[in-house]
């Protein structure tokens, strides 16, 4: 009985070999597809630091299939001898089955990764309300989805192949004596073995739990290079990491555990007595000091999707891809900050905390009912109605899709216009919204109409956006003309040349509605930024520095134009975020006691730190949130060594408290059904 034990751990073994054979195949496809060391040469040791630690951390997914097949082979195989005769069978199965989720999170990973430039991180949690048929058009349009679907094939021949080779090799005998007693002391240890050598492969070759392979162990000399960092964490080690951090955390705090934390952060009149406010945002009092400019009677907000900082930066003058904006930058009345973080990573969560004066936080405050009924006293909308604007957002797409038709009131948008609604039905849209240009000229003409009722209009575009489908040719995009001077590999690249045609198309559409509106009300006030950072250009096309540098992934673009000022404005500044917005505004037209609430200064005021749930950014720095790493905010055509600090992580205690003032608003959705 006990030999047929024996002889099927061994096969359970056997069957888990492949795993970790697969896994290190995947690493190396991802690395020569996304790398620029396609070749070890020179690089031996990091290169085999990467593959032995993603080998012994990735056994901590992997070790299962042996502990599986032992438990649902092997052991009852061992009485039942039927069962055992099926045994490889089952095995072959289950392989299979495990096999096929390995291959499903490789592809997933390798698309995630062209999208965000980053393992499958937490804005995996920021898709389950998104527009679902604007997930599938990415796939097949622009992801090659056939192509994926069609690989499984292949792929999944290798391994029935593979399992059916390692199955094959021949077992060791089981060692039999004579004595009974000691017959059953090799028994007990060999099962024991059997035990120790799961837990042994589970935490990555060893039996002590807290040696287990993890993101802060990996090798200095792999944690260096930002990219093989990445390729070390294998496909299910990454999703684990994202599912170990859910975004519904702070809906499971208490008040008491968010008391401490927002006191630190609260004005020090506030504390210990925002509890008795409507929320604990309302502790963010601030006076303006007197408007610096005369007030204009149109606001404009201009958020551009993906309208990123990195086109703008002069190591990538050669692409011409936001020539309108670098054109406004140079105008003398305008003022522009470089070193920009958004407010979220993807759009809903950034346009959410641009209207709502709070952080998203990645709750989806825009799809939960109870921010639906009311508003709070610091959204923007509602802050301007107090100086006697009226408030429309002007979406590209459909405002049903995120709920916006039903939020956007709520915030205190007197009027949410999409433009599937006034557009002409027959308009040309993506599955995300109408194209820019012509949601633009239509939008236009409406607001022209509005004539001089003082009005905010907070407009948000769709077109520069996956799949990217715009036939250029019509709107007069030519690669010559537009991009002389990129490497011929770029000007070939159908793909790139979409994505970078596209953006070159959406800076002129809003540069157009920028001119046009200042012909029509030349004391306008913009403002114009992205939702998020997106990254339309490769470093290693054109550059010595092959990898993207966290100000590249992070920042978008900011400029504001008024004829009453210039980057004087700015008070020196050279950092900011979507968050400084907003007190910005007022402190340019408020009257001098104006009573407004911000988490943070106005632009108008030194800045010299901004954090968000995501990132952080000093005038020096920048780092993700939770991370010691950092960089220099530096603009260099040369490779930048990504910086880690000793200690605890930078800010982490304001973002904390930042999250949990979101977390305790929601927990109390009486603070949205405030009377206006």
């Amino acid at each position: 009985m006990f030999s047929l034990f024996f002889a099927g751990i061994q096969q359970d073994f056997k069957l888990m070999l492949l795993a970790p054979i697969l896994s290190a195949v995947f690493r190396l496809i991802f690395i020569e597809a996304y790398g620029t060391e396609k070749s070890p040469a020179g690089h031996w040791r990091k290169w085999k630091e990467c593959f032995r630690y993603g080998f012994w951390w990735g056994l901590d997914w992997h070790a299962y299939v042996f502990l599986f097949s032992m438990v649902l082979v092997s052991l009852p195989g061992a009485f039942l001898p039927a069962y055992y005769t099926v045994g490889d069978t089952v095995r072959l199965v289950g392989g299979m089955l495990y096999a096929f989720v390995l291959y499903t999170a490789f592809v997933g990973r390798m698309v995630f990764y062209h999208h965000f430039h980053d393992n499958f991180n937490e804005t995996l949690w920021l898709g389950k309300k998104a527009e679902k048929h604007n997930f599938v058009d990415i796939f097949f349009h622009e992801d090659h989805g056939v192509l994926v679907l069609l690989s499984y094939v292949p792929a999944m021949a290798f391994c029935f192949a593979g399992y059916r080779l390692l199955l094959a090799i021949p077992q060791v005998a089981y060692p039999e004596v004579t004595t009974g007693v000691l017959q059953w002391g090799i028994n007990a240890v060999v099962f024991v073995a059997a035990v120790l050598l799961f837990y042994w492969l589970r935490f990555g070759g060893t039996l002590k739990h807290r040696d287990k392979p993890e993101w802060d162990e990996i090798p200095a000399i792999v944690k260096k290079d930002v990219f093989m960092a990445r390729a070390t964490v294998d496909d299910l080690v990454a999703l684990e990491m994202v599912w170990q951090h859910p975004l519904a955390g702070l809906l499971s705090h208490t008040d008491e555990e968010d008391a401490a934390a927002i006191d630190r952060i609260v004005p020090a009149a506030a504390q210990g007595k925002w509890q008795a406010m409507p929320s604990p945002a309302d502790a963010f009092v601030r006076h303006a000091k007197g408007a610096r400019i005369q007030k204009p009677r149109h606001i404009f907000l201009i958020v551009g999707e993906s309208y990123s900082q990195m086109p703008l930066d002069d190591v990538y003058a050669d692409y011409h891809i936001m020539d309108g904006a670098k054109r406004l930058r140079a105008e003398a009345h305008t003022a522009s900050l470089s070193n920009f973080l958004p407010a979220g990573m993807v759009s809903r969560p950034a346009i959410v905390s641009l209207m709502t004066g709070i952080f998203d936080a990645r709750l989806e405050l825009n799809e939960r009912e109870d921010f639906w009924r009311g508003g709070l006293d610091v959204t923007l909308p509602r802050q301007l109605a107090k100086l006697g604007y009226q408030s429309i957002y002007w979406y590209g797409g459909n405002p049903t899709y995120g709920n916006f038709d039903k939020y956007g009131p709520a915030v205190g948008f007197d009027k949410v216009m999409g433009a599937t609604e006034f557009c002409p039905p027959d308009a040309p849209r993506t599955w995300v919204g109408v194209y820019d240009h012509i949601f633009l000229e239509h939008a236009a003409e409406l607001i022209e109409n509005i004539g001089d009722t003082p009005t905010f209009h907070f407009v948000y575009t769709t077109s520069n956006h996956g799949p990217y489908q715009i036939p250029l040719e019509t709107t007069g995009f030519d690669t010559e003309a537009v991009m002389p001077d990129v490497p011929e590999a770029v000007k070939k690249s159908e793909k790139l040349q979409k994505m970078l045609g596209t953006f070159w198309y959406s800076d002129r559409a809003i540069t157009t509605f920028i001119e046009r509106m200042r012909n029509a009300y030349p004391d306008s006030l913009f403002v114009v930024t992205g939702d998020h950072a997106h990254i339309p250009l490769h470093p290693g096309d054109t550059l010595a520095r092959k990898e993207l540098t966290l100000r590249e992934q992070f920042c978008t673009s900011f400029m504001m134009l008024h004829p009453g000022i210039d980057q004087s404005i700015l008070s020196g500044n050279t950092i900011g975020s979507h968050m400084n917005i907003a007190p910005t505004i007022y402190e340019l037209i408020a009257p001098a006691g104006f009573e407004y609430y911000a988490y943070f200064q106005p632009l108008t005021e030194h800045v010299d730190h901004v954090v968000t749930p995501y990132h952080w950014l000093d005038e020096n720095a920048i780092g993700p949130s939770g991370d010691r790493r950092w960089q220099p905010l530096t603009v260099t055509a040369e490779p930048l060594p990504m910086q880690e600090d000793e200690g605890s992580v930078r800010y982490a205690a304001e973002r904390e408290a930042l999250e949990d003032v979101t977390g305790w608003i929601a927990r109390h959705p009486e603070a949205c059904l405030q009377k206006w």
